[in-house]
């Protein structure tokens, strides 16, 4: 890799660059990142897909280093395509430069043809490399300037083919004009897949009105210009409102609607509002992605109270992995949340993830959990708190499960 300039910056332009990094080689991340730095650029670096895309779900990047290969003795740069069509399917916008050593220069060119803006050979120059990264953002920053994009971006994060067919219809009904009711459990992304359907649409770059028709203060904003309205709750409207929001939704907008039972809403309105329904899985029904989405949850949660990025235990992975999540998805992130809060250290517990609530020192104190006092009560509760899991409970109480069984044996439990 060549010398910086004898001022120790970079020739590079002088407009800052919001970076990507995703590698899974430190010591080559280091680098990369100094050359960033010391050419006046922010980067984040992420060491594999999973956390590119938790990143990628919470900030827009100018542009994203690639890297071809993360497992071990990996040399396909598969891992790598298949993050490269990931990325793109949620932004066909981005700005992706893959980095590859000289024996990947097959790689590099299916990555462009893919939709990679341009590679990187290592060993790279650090002038070139950050004049190949301006090259690639600038036309992005050129089309932002002439119609500005979405200030954050909308991505459906997840493995499963659940959430992989979720995605496929967003990107198949999103770019329409049709009208969408989105259905499923509460608190399982509904409010997130119509912002990614109205982030896949022509008007992405005009703002969509939230009106929750249970508020008749609400409706005057269904005479406002929007070229796009998301309407929560009309499933919960009668006949006579369902045919009043009918008459009031102007000709030429696109409406997306948010409703429990698609059912209910009558098949005039329907026509209208409803020409496709997608259904949002709930999280039992997205396999391993629980897990995937707490360390989303918890790399977000970290950041926002300055806290280091926690790993989890493999009992508390068990615990995600296992639910049922109370409010879905939304509930997993509050007890993710309040784990880093109340956790110690750098490591998150089953214990932490429990669902009882926090009370406060000056409050009656709650019942103790203490075997030589009140054993019975105790395992009650235990059993109780982790839905009859005996794994979980003994785990919560410091027991072996062959002495959780024993002492629930003497109890007649």
């Amino acid at each position: 890799m060549d010398s910086l300039s004898e001022n120790g910056q970079s020739a590079a332009p002088s407009s800052t660059l919001s970076v990507l990094l995703i590698d899974d080689n430190a010591s080559v991340a280091e680098s990369i990142a100094l050359a960033v730095r010391l050419g006046r650029h922010r980067i984040d670096c992420a060491a594999g897909p999973e956390e590119a895309l938790s990143r990628l779900a919470g900030t827009r990047y100018d542009v994203i280093l690639l890297d071809m290969n993360y497992g071990a003795n990996r040399t396909d740069g598969a891992e790598g395509l298949a993050l490269l069509a990931r990325i793109l399917s949620d932004d066909a916008q981005a700005a992706v430069v893959v980095i590859t050593a000289h024996s990947g220069v097959r790689i590099a060119v299916e990555a462009m043809r893919a939709g990679a803006r341009d590679f990187i050979m290592k060993p790279w120059r650090n002038a070139d490399l950050l004049a190949r990264l301006a090259a690639a953002a600038a036309p992005r920053a050129v089309a932002a300037a002439a119609a500005p994009a979405p200030v954050e971006p909308v991505r459906l994060l997840g493995d499963s083919p659940a959430i992989e067919r979720l995605r496929a219809l967003v990107r198949r009904i999103g770019p329409t004009e049709a009208g969408v009711v989105v259905t499923g459990p509460a608190g399982s992304g509904r409010a997130l897949t119509a912002a990614a359907l109205h982030a896949a649409s022509p008007h992405a770059g005009a703002a969509m009105p939230v009106i929750d028709l249970r508020d008749d203060t609400a409706w005057g904003m269904l005479d406002g210009p929007a070229p796009t309205l998301l309407l929560r709750h009309p499933d919960r409207l009668g006949e006579v409102a369902q045919a009043r929001l009918l008459a009031r939704i102007a000709p030429a907008t696109r409406c997306i609607a948010i409703a429990d039972d698609a059912g209910a809403i009558l098949p005039a309105l329907g026509r209208r509002i409803a020409t496709v329904e997608i259904a949002v899985p709930p999280l039992a029904q997205r396999e391993g992605d629980a897990l995937l989405l707490a360390r989303h949850f918890a790399r977000l949660a970290a950041a926002r109270y300055a806290r280091p990025v926690p790993a989890f235990t493999a009992a508390a992975e068990a615990r995600i992995l296992s639910g049922p999540w109370a409010d879905e998805v939304r509930g997993l992130s509050a007890a993710v949340e309040r784990a880093i809060l109340l956790g110690e250290g750098e490591v998150i517990d089953a214990t932490l993830l429990g669902t009882l609530p926090v009370t406060a020192a000056v409050e009656a104190p709650a019942a103790r959990f203490d075997l030589d006092e009140n054993e019975r009560a105790v395992i009650e509760a235990a059993l109780l708190e982790h839905r009859h899991n005996v794994s979980h409970a003994a785990a919560a109480l410091g027991l072996s499960r062959g002495a959780l069984y024993r002492r629930m044996a003497r109890h007649g439990l």
